[in-house]
């Protein structure tokens, strides 16, 4: 295009048109990709999290049960294990 083309008002308000609509078709484009990829991905990531979550809950209070059934079961053991730790701890302090 020559000089005295892009100088005249009609072409450049065509030339700013043009661009105009490029951006809303590149700005359409980006948003359908991300709802097409990034969504989705973005919720399976949240929904395995939360399943990990969950599992690792369902670990804990298992092992919860599992600890207060054996002091329940033992426990002079479980005390003599608590005086065991208290002593190693009031020695490693001093």
């Amino acid at each position: 295009m020559a000089a005295s083309d892009v100088s005249s008002p009609s072409t450049a308000s065509a030339i700013v048109a043009d661009a105009k609509a490029e951006i809303a078709a590149l700005r359409q484009q980006v948003e359908q990709l991300i709802a097409e990829h990034v969504t989705p991905a973005m919720n399976d990531a949240a929904n395995r999290a939360n399943h990990a979550a969950k599992k690792v809950g369902d670990c804990a209070r298992e092992q919860t049960a599992a600890m207060s059934n054996q002091v329940r079961e033992q426990p002079l053991l479980a005390v003599g294990i608590a005086v065991g730790i208290g002593y190693l701890i009031g020695r490693l302090t001093r």
